[in-house]
């Protein structure tokens, strides 16, 4: 085994134990070293995603020396060493982007909790993108669930309870659905590790044998990936929690988080239940339809919104509808679309949450609509990522929204019954972004005679930093998708 074979392993680890180290060290220093641990992991992730795109070949990693069932094992493709590099690269951006923020909205005895919550949370998503394992998926779907619930608590205000509350009973009840697909599966399969599994999965198939709880596990695990991932209408907790958090903490809960549920669902689409048994069920046509309501729900519960940050939130369950509308057409395409749209929000909607925390320190600490009016102009390096945010989320050429939209369209133009219907919703959805998105690009912008200043505060390099590397990001994905692109589909293709 060659040395960087071990370093999805070394990752998970790594922040996980950073994290422990956070818990009893000054802010401060629990700062450098979380930023620290993650560049790391963002080193280790791009050598891993250069080895497995150099070999064209996945590997297995059993960690001690001890075979399933008594071992436990990581798997390691080119879409999940594509997908943990990039989380790396949005989990650094969205600290730096929402820092200021951090030391301001969070006391100072909880601010090193907050560092060590933000490494634990990393580590359960960097273990849901590797795990080959069902019951240590589930383990790390709650690490992830009690993390993503403490970062949204930890902000100074009193909203802030009531939204955690409601994210933790919405999470723990797709939790719990999970949990019990993974004990009938187990039940009937006798086996937690993927690969096992998947064997079972198709020996019962073939025989005919629990059809009936086959379908009712697929139905458990879409369903509890489904309420975890805020798909409509299990959405309800979304809005709140997201619009209460820290910048850095809406950017990473709407960039990341949801994101790796989804992940963990494909995953399971592939490695555990079968692709082909996929596509013979239901479950893709109700995905589907749902996917599509949340585009349309999403952009006009946004277009009601007079707060700024919820107005990105209820837009999150529509991009969301996005990817789930993808992996619903049932076709290589779609898939195709689909995790490459995972792409483009995680590296978009996490720098408009960003951006929005500079309007906020702008405007007095509001996120109201009336109170942000040309906050684009006293801070406008924010305005300016606020608009490429805006523009991406549109679909104008250039960005990876753009992209991603086409890579839509032409999976529908391969699925006869589906494709009206995912054009419609498409071009619909894209209106109804450009309605909510540009008014709001207008009242940032708006000429209320404060002179123009770039930066509120000049000190602040970590969210320059942040803002440029995030707009790059952008249209590096959207001018240079054809190499993504083929990652992505040599991934799924490894998957299968």
């Amino acid at each position: 085994m060659e040395l960087v074979q071990n370093f999805p392993f070394a990752c998970i680890i790594l922040t996980m134990f950073v994290g422990v180290l956070c818990a009893v060290l000054k802010p401060k220093t629990a700062r450098t070293l979380a930023i620290s641990a993650m560049v790391i992991v963002g080193i280790l992730s791009f050598a891993t995603l250069s080895f497995v795109v150099k070999t064209g070949e996945y590997y297995v990693y059993m960690m001690g020396h001890f075979p399933a069932p008594f071992g436990n094992e990581i798997r390691i493709g080119v879409l999940e060493a594509l997908m943990a590099f990039i989380f790396s690269i949005v989990m650094i951006l969205s600290l730096l982007g929402g820092m200021k923020h951090i030391f301001h909205d969070i006391e100072d005895t909880k601010v090193n909790h907050n560092f060590l919550m933000m490494c634990l949370l990393f580590s359960s998503m960097l273990a849901l993108i590797y795990t080959n394992d069902l019951f240590t998926a589930y383990v790390f779907v709650e690490i992830n669930t009690l993390a993503s619930c403490a970062i949204v608590m930890l902000r100074k205000a009193k909203e802030t309870l009531v939204a955690t509350t409601r994210y933790l009973i919405m999470s723990l009840l797709g939790s719990g659905l999970f949990l019990i697909g993974i004990c009938i599966l187990y039940d009937i399969t006798g086996h937690l590790l993927m690969s096992n599994i998947q064997t079972s999965v198709a020996n019962l198939v073939a025989t005919g044998a629990y059809r009936i709880p086959l379908e009712i596990i697929i139905c458990l695990f879409v369903i509890g990936m489904a309420i975890k991932s805020a798909l409509y209408p299990f959405h309800s907790w979304l809005p709140d929690a997201h619009g209460s958090a820290t910048s850095s903490a809406s950017a990473i809960l709407s960039g990341l988080v949801v994101k790796s549920y989804i992940i963990l669902l494909i995953k399971i689409c592939y490695r555990v239940i079968g692709i082909d048994v996929i596509y013979q069920s239901q479950a893709l046509n109700v995905l589907f339809v749902l996917g599509l309501i949340a585009m349309i729900m999403g952009s006009v519960n946004a277009l009601r919104e007079k707060d700024l940050k919820r107005m990105i939130a209820y837009s999150s369950v529509a991009q969301l509808g996005y990817i789930y509308m993808g992996i619903g057409l049932g076709s290589e395409a779609g898939m195709i679309a689909a995790c490459f749209h995972i792409l483009t929000h995680a590296v978009t909607k996490p720098m408009l949450f960003c951006a929005a925390g500079g309007f906020m320190e702008v405007s007095g600490g509001s996120k109201k609509f009336k109170d942000i009016r040309g906050a684009g102009r006293r801070n406008l390096l924010a305005g300016i990522a606020f608009v490429v945010g805006t523009l991406s989320m549109v679909g104008i050429p250039f960005t990876s929204g753009f992209v991603s939209k086409m890579c839509f369209a032409e999976a529908a133009l391969g699925m006869s019954s589906k494709m009206i219907p995912t054009l419609v919703v498409l071009s619909i959805s894209t209106l109804l972004n450009a309605l909510y998105y540009i008014p709001a690009i207008m009242v940032v912008f708006a000429n209320t005679g404060d002179e123009v200043t770039l930066f509120a505060d000049k000190k602040d390099v970590a969210f320059m930093v942040s803002m440029i590397v995030f707009m790059a990001l952008n249209f590096v994905l959207g001018c240079g998708s054809g190499k993504i692109i083929d990652m992505i589909t040599q991934g799924i293709r490894m998957l299968g």
